[in-house]
């Protein structure tokens, strides 16, 4: 049995996420608050494996995690798209003139921004996780509230289904990347189907460094997927650059980060894997 480490509780889309990407095998969730937590459990127990949204087609990269994963020492061994469709649910005995709250994340209330909008009358409160609004709804029993979430969260917290489909753009993905000890990282990953990695680097302040870069992977046909700068903390105008990269050629891709690591600083590879499948 694999134990994998979430943030948020069972029924949200990083549960659905780990069945996903560990079908067909019997996993147990470790459910945390928060994705420090997610880190610090992997930290304590080198067999724990981890599960974090990293980007979304819509709202775009959590770069918290980029800094989470970089100094957390973990590989990434896997990645999988899963397709977010939103929900609207309420306790059993309430229906929509009962109504006069709703409760998710604030990442899924922005997503049905034109849902809300059509719904004046409903006060929406940011609560720090999608199914733990209808698991809090459902605990304490809260008459006139609303959560919005994955519909599989439903029958896990007797929660009744008013509305699916309610996010506004319905191209709504979440890359979430599996993540482990790099001691255990061999037992999880196909290495013939190798395709992909993500690194991170720092560069000189020399003019064209990036572009020199940029360049050396062009040379070895290295396609870059994702191009993500953020601050260096403390050093003034200073970026780390996190790159996703593909390649046909595992020797190419070897060769090209031989070749570009003279040009940087401190590159560090973060994990490589298999380009993860997409589903609903």
């Amino acid at each position: 049995m694999k134990r994998i480490a979430i943030q948020g509780v069972i029924g949200s889309y990083h549960d659905i996420a780990a069945h996903k990407f560990f079908k067909d095998e019997e996993i147990e969730l470790i459910c945390c608050n928060t994705f420090e937590e997610v880190f610090e459990n992997m930290r304590k127990d080198s067999g724990i494996i981890g599960v974090i949204a990293i980007e979304n087609t819509i709202a775009g990269s959590l770069l918290h995690n980029y800094e989470l994963l970089r100094e957390s020492g973990t590989t990434i061994v896997g990645e999988h798209k899963l397709r977010i469709s939103h929900s609207i649910m309420c306790l059993p005995e309430d229906d929509w003139s009962d109504l006069t709250e709703v409760n998710s994340h604030p990442v899924a209330l922005a997503q049905c921004r034109e849902f809300l909008q059509k719904h004046p009358e409903l006060k929406v409160v940011e609560t720090d996780d999608t199914a733990g609004s209808a698991e809090n709804i459902h605990r304490n029993h809260l008459r006139g509230h609303a959560a919005i979430c994955s519909k599989h969260a439903a029958p896990l917290y007797d929660m009744k289904i008013l509305q699916e489909g309610i996010e506004t753009n319905k191209h709504n993905f979440t890359r979430f990347l599996i993540v482990s000890d790099p001691w255990v990282a061999d037992e999880l990953k196909d290495k013939k189907s190798i395709n992909k990695a993500n690194i991170v680097f720092s560069l000189p302040h020399n003019e064209g460094s990036l572009s020199q870069v940029l360049s050396i992977f062009s040379f070895y046909h290295i396609n870059l997927t994702k191009i993500q700068s953020l601050p260096i903390i403390g050093r003034e105008w200073e970026y780390l650059f996190y790159v996703d990269v593909m390649f046909n050629d595992y020797l190419r891709y070897k060769q090209s980060i031989d070749a570009v690591t003279p040009l940087t600083k401190a590159l560090k590879i973060l994990g490589e894997y298999a380009e993860g499948e997409s589903t609903l």
